[in-house]
């Protein structure tokens, strides 16, 4: 096939799937190859099978058919410092899947003219979808390692679109052009920073990938009020690459033994409630960070700054003056407790103080649950 067939193929792969659905946006991505901006040598990420190098000249069916497949390509590795030849380094900037992107873009509701600040421009290729979508004069497009931003601008100029491209911490925004319609966030958030919400004019919209401490993650669809609050509900799982400023620290180490004891809840039961409960523990205990070992019966590490457990089948052994699998048990306890609320029931408002996760409405914050007497 030629490039034209394949871009065809993947739109109508795409709206056959159900994930795109808005012929403005079909027309965006007819318009706005998703080849251009492939690097000629990247790693292909299929979910469902393990990633490999993609090498337009060595290999240019295998390029090409990834270029145009419904999943990631990464890249850049650590920053830049592997190349990405030598094979998977961590993640570091990624072209994301299509259908993962047009969740997004439809979240955002952009329209014509509509001023849009975008926080990782990466390769480019959602900025010139945004910029067909909107008209390349009401796009700002943020990024922070200058390598990637070197590649994302000429990677538009070849398609025919010059966006107003920055290279700055995204999550300080880019004050000069604000008031923005629409925020369209593309690297994952644990806190959500307050200056997209002033840099937002009121009715606007802010669309992320809310990246909890607690795994995993998930989209957020903000609204800005007037009176200085963004509030929205959660939608489904998204996965991103977390903002630099944001990475996850190392888990602390300890010099004292660690203590050991039953667990009251089996970490299965936990870990497979679903994203309710995964949502509803994330907004009781927010400072827990949890990695959990889905393919070895689901062992887990949990840390917070000053305490640590790890949790194995009917065993915890913790340090530290907290026991937070005590803590997550008591979190789970509390959403059977409020009947199993889904994901959808759930919310966060941004505030110029700090943000919360709510449940139902903004006026009813999700508190941690009492500790046991």
């Amino acid at each position: 096939m030629n490039p034209e067939e394949f871009n065809v193929a993947m739109v109508n792969a795409l709206i056959s799937n159900g994930e795109l659905t808005d012929k403005a946006w079909r027309a965006a991505l007819l318009a706005v190859p998703r080849h251009l901006f492939v690097p000629a040598v990247a790693w292909a990420e299929p979910d469902d099978a393990p990633g490999y190098l993609i090498d337009r000249e060595s290999n240019p069916d295998a390029w090409w058919k990834a270029a145009y497949a419904d999943h990631a390509i990464i890249t850049q590795f650590d920053d830049g410092a592997t190349e990405i030849s030598k094979g998977p380094g961590r993640y570091t900037s990624s072209l994301s899947a299509p259908g993962v992107v047009l969740d997004f873009l439809e979240l955002l509701g952009a329209d014509t003219n509509d001023r849009v600040l975008e926080v990782g421009t990466g390769p480019g290729w959602t900025a010139g979808l945004l910029s067909h979508r909107v008209g390349e004069e009401c796009v700002t497009s943020i990024e922070i390692d200058e390598e990637v931003f070197s590649t994302a601008v000429g990677n538009l100029r070849e398609v025919g679109y010059r966006p107003h491209l920055v290279r700055s911490d995204g999550g300080r925004g880019w004050a000069r052009d604000a008031p923005y319609d629409r925020v369209h966030v593309t690297c994952g958030v644990f806190e959500v920073p307050y200056e997209w919400v002033r840099q937002t004019r009121p009715g606007g919209v802010i669309v992320l990938p809310w990246m909890p401490r607690y795994e995993p993650g998930y989209q957020l669809r903000l609204s800005v009020g007037q009176h200085g609050t963004a509030s929205g509900n959660f939608t489904e799982y998204a996965g991103y690459m977390l903002l630099r400023s944001q990475r996850a620290a190392s888990p602390p180490l300890f010099e004292d033994d660690f203590r050991y004891r039953p667990t009251e809840i089996d970490p299965v039961t936990v870990f497979r409630a679903g994203y309710g409960a995964d949502m509803a523990i994330a907004g009781m205990i927010p400072d827990i960070t949890a990695k959990v070992d889905r393919e070895n019966d689901f062992q887990t590490w949990l840390w917070t700054g000053d305490s640590k457990a790890y949790v194995s089948g009917s065993e915890v052994a913790h340090v530290g003056p907290r026991n937070l699998w005590e803590e997550i048990e008591r979190a789970f306890s509390q959403w059977t407790e409020w009947e199993r609320p889904e994901l959808s029931r759930f919310g966060m408002c941004v505030t110029p103080v700090g943000q919360y996760v709510w449940l139902d409405s903004p006026d009813n914050p999700v508190a941690p649950p009492e500790p046991k007497r």
